[in-house]
């Protein structure tokens, strides 16, 4: 049912419509509905739960380039957030009946008890083609069973939806109140089994600001060393240093950076001017770009996968990298006090800065490997570094 026309197979359950009008026949899974966001394409071979439940999904509909999706099933322990936000997944092939030792469950039935809309039998591989020669399209994804849909309406629908620029998506998948995580990496056991390790003896405490966090970072900064206490994305520099951390860290996230940065900027000035070691990642990265007064933009189709290639301009060691942004940060506008440190080997677009004068770095990747390769794991011992240099240097003065 791999078809890109106006007559509708009279099998079809699903749709997918762009905002050029073009429309996607398929079978729908999961949920029914309808789903609002922008088309994009991971490349990831393994780790679809991780990223359906990535936060920094949201307003987007996933496209998986890999063609089978959801033959080891599911389980509660590989999600990253509980309320899964992404807006749909168009897949090539129906899901397949689950075989792995850790599956609890079907990856359709999941589908709809998370509410989340599901299609598959499309072309993904020339969706993929057509986001990377045209660009991510605004775009919109329906499942009914009963195979009934108002096709013009969801053309206009398509075709009004403002897009992601402008839009601060932060507040819709923050954390609504502090919490404290002590959660750490998978510990293994002799018997075949693993469950998380825990730590409530942390040598660092590290405030996270929850721009849409994936608990594995979370995990890393536990395994790092660090006492975490996650804070929502609005929370006050106030707040911020009323809970006395060693050392601050901004989270991946969706949505506009400039947009989240109308309130998340003046609290990360206020971070640095304190002098507080700091560490951001993906959205978090972009926001210190623009606390430091640059400026970002939209990419034309984004860096989605666990592929991605990025070479460290000190050592000239290339990491092999998972990424999921849409934006960028435009290194030309960087202040003088700010280093470029890592480039993508695909367009050469910016992965990382450093302050000069300040305890502060940052990556636009994902060092936490959730899904993908775990070659960027040192950076979060970077920055328990850092917070250990800091206060060994302020105890001298």
């Amino acid at each position: 049912m791999r078809v890109n026309k106006e007559t509708k197979p009279e099998n079809a359950t699903g749709v997918l419509v762009l905002a050029d009008g073009s429309v996607f026949w398929g079978r729908g899974l999961g949920a029914e509905g309808v789903g609002t966001g922008e088309l994009c394409f991971n490349t990831s071979m393994t780790g679809y739960q991780e990223i359906t439940t990535d936060p920094s999904y949201a307003g987007q509909i996933i496209t998986f380039t890999f063609p089978h999706i959801g033959n080891v099933g599911i389980n509660m322990q590989d999600v990253e957030t509980q309320k899964p936000s992404v807006r749909g997944v168009v897949l090539r092939e129906d899901i397949t009946t689950p075989s792995n030792w850790r599956a609890a469950g079907h990856l359709e039935d999941w589908l709809d008890r998370s509410n989340l809309i599901g299609i598959s039998g499309l072309d993904t591989r020339a969706l993929a083609i057509r986001i990377r020669d045209t660009g991510a399209p605004n775009a919109i994804i329906a499942h009914s069973r009963d195979g009934k849909f108002d096709i013009e309406a969801l053309k206009k629908a398509a075709r009004e939806w403002p897009g992601l620029e402008g839009m601060d998506l932060a507040k819709e998948v923050t954390c609504a109140v502090p919490y404290d995580w002590n959660e750490g990496a998978w510990k293994w056991y002799p018997q075949g089994h693993a469950v998380y390790g825990k730590s409530t003896n942390g040598r660092y405490h590290v405030v996270a600001i929850d721009y849409g966090a994936k608990y594995n970072i979370l995990r890393c900064l536990v395994n790092a060393g660090c006492r975490v206490t996650v804070v929502p994305a609005t929370a006050t520099a106030d707040e911020i240093f009323a809970l006395n951390p060693d050392g601050v860290f901004l989270s991946n996230g969706p949505g506009d950076p400039a947009a989240t940065g109308v309130y998340a900027v003046p609290v990360i000035r206020a971070i640095l001017d304190k002098g507080i070691p700091l560490f951001g990642i993906c959205l978090g990265h972009q926001i210190l770009a623009l606390a430091l007064g640059a400026k970002t933009a939209k990419m034309p189709r984004g860096h989605r996968g666990a592929n991605h290639p990025v070479k460290d301009l000190a050592t000239g060691k290339v990491d092999i990298t998972s990424q999921n942004h849409g934006f960028h940060v435009l290194p030309e506008t960087l202040p003088e006090t700010a280093e470029v440190t890592h480039v993508s080997l695909f367009d050469g677009t910016n992965e990382g800065i450093r302050l000069k004068d300040k305890p502060a770095f940052s990556i636009q990747y994902h060092p936490e490997a959730s899904p993908g390769p775990h070659d960027s794991h040192y950076l979060f011992k970077k920055f328990v570094e850092m917070i250990e240099s800091h206060k060994a240097s302020r105890k001298a003065a």
